[in-house]
């Protein structure tokens, strides 16, 4: 007796949701993310286990690389530009709206105000290759880092946060000298941003804590 045979039928799946719900999901995430600003210098931070998260907005970040020099970066374009004109006007430097607006969409700053001019004549990949070798100066004769505070606190009003960032094997004297000079500027509330460390006895951590 013949076997009978069986009619197979094609399996078709409409992919068309599944590509709506990618695209969504793209969408989203570009939407909500928050893509980080290449540093001019890599700072690898200390561990610590402190979970205080430092807010992404109206924040002051005080970068300090192991060679002790000083980067500064603010989070809105538009603060950035009224702050560097308070500088500019203490220092006598007339700004161009292409240097101002360069200014703005730049990555982290440190250049000392009597460079300003020759720095921002560079082209952008040139002035990201010769910035790691600036700082913001912060000596006793001129410290131009103090301006750059007091001038950020004014634009940006009391809620401004001040986070500073220094590499795990940056001297502490260099660390000391950045929170000396917030002192004299009576700007004593700030924070400094470490990695998370894993603690595998949290009693112990609590109590290393008080």
């Amino acid at each position: 007796m013949a076997r009978p045979k069986i009619k197979r039928k094609d399996t078709w799946i409409d992919m068309t949701p599944m590509s709506d719900v990618m695209v969504l999901l793209l969408t989203f995430f570009m939407l909500t993310s928050t893509f980080l600003k290449p540093e001019p210098v890599t700072v690898n931070t200390p561990m610590s286990v402190s979970e205080i998260i430092i807010p992404d907005k109206n924040v002051l970040s005080v970068l300090i690389s192991p060679k002790g020099q000083i980067f500064l970066d603010l989070d809105n374009p538009d603060d950035r530009i009224s702050v560097l004109e308070a500088m500019a006007a203490n220092y006598n430097i007339d700004l161009t709206e292409k240097e101002k607006y360069d200014f703005s969409i730049a990555t982290s700053f440190g250049v000392p105000m009597q460079n300003f001019k020759q720095f921002m004549s560079m082209e952008l990949d040139k002035r990201n290759e010769v910035l790691p070798q600036y700082g913001v100066p912060i000596d006793s004769l001129d410290n131009q880092f103090k301006g750059w505070v007091l001038a950020a606190r004014e634009v940006k009003g009391k809620d401004m946060r001040i986070a500073i960032k220094a590499d795990a094997t940056t001297p502490y004297p260099y660390i000391k000298t950045v929170m000396g000079s917030l002192q004299d500027i009576r700007e004593n509330r700030y924070n400094l941003i470490t990695a998370l460390r894993e603690v595998q006895n949290p009693s112990a951590a609590a109590v290393s804590q008080e």
